[in-house]
């Protein structure tokens, strides 16, 4: 069985467990479309919100692939910041 990040976290609570266990088998193309969209975005970048945004998925699918994707090289941390929906600032991720 593969490991994270070729896997999907968990806090390990059952609950969790079972979310991870579900999106096993659509990880690779998720992680596949948010690599693609950070690295069609060029220098510009994506924060999560908005890479959910161009992506039509929710935020919460999408988001914890931006640190899967960070641990194995394809994307990196911009140094850019723009806020989020909520106001705070967040991460604008590039291609690695």
């Amino acid at each position: 069985m593969s490991v994270y990040p070729d896997s999907p976290g968990h806090r390990h609570v059952e609950t969790s467990i079972a979310s991870a266990q579900a999106l096993a088998p659509k990880l690779g193309r998720l992680q596949r479309m948010a690599a693609s969209a950070i690295r069609n975005a060029g220098e510009n970048g994506l924060t999560a919100d908005e890479l959910a945004a161009t992506l039509d998925l929710d935020r919460w699918s999408i988001q914890p692939r931006t640190s899967e994707l960070r641990l194995k090289g394809v994307i990196r941390d911009s140094g850019q910041r723009r806020p989020n929906k909520t106001g705070k600032l967040a991460i604008v991720w590039v291609a690695g």
